[in-house]
């Protein structure tokens, strides 16, 4: 399969964590889909202390990963939103 595009989109988004609205990630997204992965080299800032973990409330929004051979975080359906 063919691998992410290296520069990726230049449209950024914010993610927030939908349970206590606290920004996790500032990410360049491509599409207007929902978000299912976050490419780890597509990632701008990013505001978590522990990975995939909320640094505010403590949950646990996602799963570390491989997609298309690349290191990604694989979102869990309901515990993210972004604008």
């Amino acid at each position: 399969m063919a691998k992410p595009n290296k520069k990726g989109p230049s449209r950024t988004v914010d993610i927030f964590c939908a349970k206590c609205k606290t920004q996790l990630f500032k990410y360049r997204k491509g599409g207007k889909g929902a978000l299912v992965k976050c490419f780890k080299e597509r990632i701008v800032e990013d505001y978590t202390r522990v990975p995939c973990t909320c640094p505010e409330c403590g949950q646990v929004f996602a799963r570390d990963s491989l997609v298309r051979g690349t290191p990604a975080f694989k979102m869990v359906g309901g515990k993210v939103t972004f604008k």
